[in-house]
């Protein structure tokens, strides 16, 4: 599933159609009691960002969302039990915040912002109250105005500081019908996106064949949301975890680390608008062979922070590279299936300075990677409350990231060219670099969101030419180093770990 934004997934004319939660729904939101469950810390932290953005005085969208194909003439009553039967099967979709000095429903703004009551409180509408209500938007005949609709549409309707906080939409032609959905992200996470198509389309067709669809119960977000909230709480200021993280962000100068090139930002201007970049890296044979090189340090994960680490070296001069690196939480295997936003990060310091070579960079990045892979499991915003810093956000992110995820164990991901499946990424305001490597059946795609700087595209193009040139050389050195013993010849070393797989969510290794 390849990642782009709404203007760059295939969008053609035809009939839009939406869902949202029925208003009768919304309305009754008001009157529901507090769900004990508190938001994780993560929900918190982006909605607290989304307020301090519009406080400021900028809209900034952050959704994710899907978009994939139904094959011929759809049934718009069987898609509508299949759209409702998926949000029921995702307790978080159904569950939202408010303040407790705030007004009823959504998150807005408190009436007392920095009090005792400006707490983030749950609510949890009941599986029956939820009732889809659809609009016939009408025909959209111009390729251009229907795409540039969804996103003002998806930008209202799946806002942070709003409820219900997501959107389903369908265009429907005579041979096929697109569907497209977003979702504030205290709902999703990529693996999160990339599992949508296929559920609808299994819930679609056992619909039209009266069926149903033999799948066992999927656990709660919002009940992981509680268990990990218990268990930050239970560390304090002394914890090692905070103590590694204080040592990290002081020597990033007492801030979470942005993308190591110049990004032409200026200190004293504003959230600056951002681009969109999107390219293939590699075709799938090569993103085979570097995978193997890569195998005996970990895999391709540890090759791109190898190689991303080597050439922002090369671009900015920066001989140890920082960054937060995402690891995805889904710790046991009833998380598996669960929609929600399962991500932690890790502080990760390579002093690439000190080696000259790919292996040299390889070798750095797998001992980092796992000395700091735990302090994943841990928050980030909790441990900045223990630090009693003053992070207070100015921007829709708070560290740039390098993600990589391998997709192809994702059920249905054979079927996603033909489904024309996207992943769809909001690009609209910040002053971070997130960057996603995909590992697709095809090959390796590379997405981004950067600033919209002359100097940040130039930098960015030379990042990606760096990154394509490295992994197309070490491609081609794998199967000769192969024929020697393996990478560094280090493959049949008995120090050396089992390969660890690529596992969803931007981790490196399935706990």
């Amino acid at each position: 599933m390849r990642l782009t934004d709404i203007h760059r997934c295939e969008i053609r004319p035809g009939r839009l159609v939406t869902w949202t939660l029925h208003p009768t729904a919304v309305e009754g939101v008001a009157g529901l009691p507090e769900d004990a469950r508190p938001p994780a810390y993560v929900q918190e932290a982006h909605v607290r960002t989304a307020r301090s953005v519009r406080e400021d005085g900028l809209f900034v969208p952050t959704w994710l969302g899907t978009a994939f194909d139904i094959p011929g003439r759809v049934d718009l009553d069987v898609l509508e039990g299949a759209l409702r039967a998926w949000t029921l099967r995702h307790e978080t979709l159904r569950s939202g915040f408010r303040w407790a000095d705030g007004p009823p429903g959504a998150p807005g703004t408190p009436t007392s912002p920095g009090s005792l009551n400006d707490e983030l409180r749950r609510f949890t509408l009941a599986p029956d109250a939820v009732v889809l209500h659809r609009e016939d938007v009408g025909d959209f005949r111009d390729g251009a105005a229907l795409p540039r609709y969804l996103q003002d549409r998806f930008d209202i309707a799946a806002d942070a500081l709003s409820w219900p906080n997501f959107i389903y939409s369908a265009v429907v032609r005579d041979d096929s019908t697109s569907v497209y959905m977003a979702f504030d992200h205290t709902n999703v996470d990529s693996y999160s996106i990339f599992r949508i198509a296929h559920e609808i389309h299994q819930l679609y067709t056992a619909g039209l064949d009266g069926t149903k669809v033999d799948t066992a119960p999927v656990a709660s977000y919002v009940d992981f949301c509680a268990s990990e909230r218990t268990h930050a709480d239970g560390i304090d200021e002394t914890h090692a975890i905070v103590a590694d993280w204080r040592k990290f962000i002081a020597r990033c100068d007492g801030k979470l680390p942005n993308f190591p090139v110049d990004l032409g930002l200026d200190p004293e201007g504003p959230l600056p608008t951002q681009k969109l970049m999107r390219e293939w890296l590699t075709d799938d044979a090569d993103a085979a062979a570097f995978e193997a090189y890569c195998r005996p340090y970990g895999g391709s994960m540890v090759g791109v922070l190898a190689a991303t680490a080597l050439i922002v070296r090369d671009i900015g001069g920066q001989q140890v590279y920082r960054t937060v690196v995402p690891f995805h939480t889904r710790a046991r295997s009833e998380w598996s299936d669960s929609v929600g936003w399962y991500v932690g990060g890790a502080p990760l310091e390579i002093p690439v300075g000190q080696v000259s070579d790919f292996d040299g960079a390889l070798d750095l990045v797998r001992t980092a990677l796992r000395a700091k892979r735990p302090l994943s499991r841990m928050p980030i915003a909790r441990v900045l409350k223990l630090l009693g810093s003053d992070f207070r956000p100015t921007s829709p992110d708070l560290y740039s990231i390098v993600s990589f995820v391998d997709t192809r164990d994702i059920a249905g991901s054979e079927r996603w060219d033909g489904l024309k499946a996207y992943g769809l990424i909001r690009v609209s305001y910040g002053d971070q670099v997130c960057a996603w490597i995909t590992r697709l059946h095809e090959g390796l795609q590379f997405a981004a969101r950067y600033p919209d700087t002359d100097v940040a595209s130039k930098n960015m193009r030379l990042y990606v030419a760096g990154l394509r040139e490295l992994i197309s050389s070490v491609a081609q050195e794998a199967p000769r180093r192969g024929a020697l013993g393996g990478a560094g010849n280090c493959a049949t070393s008995p120090h050396r770990p089992a390969a660890e797989n690529p596992a969803p969510g931007g981790a490196l290794t399935r706990p």
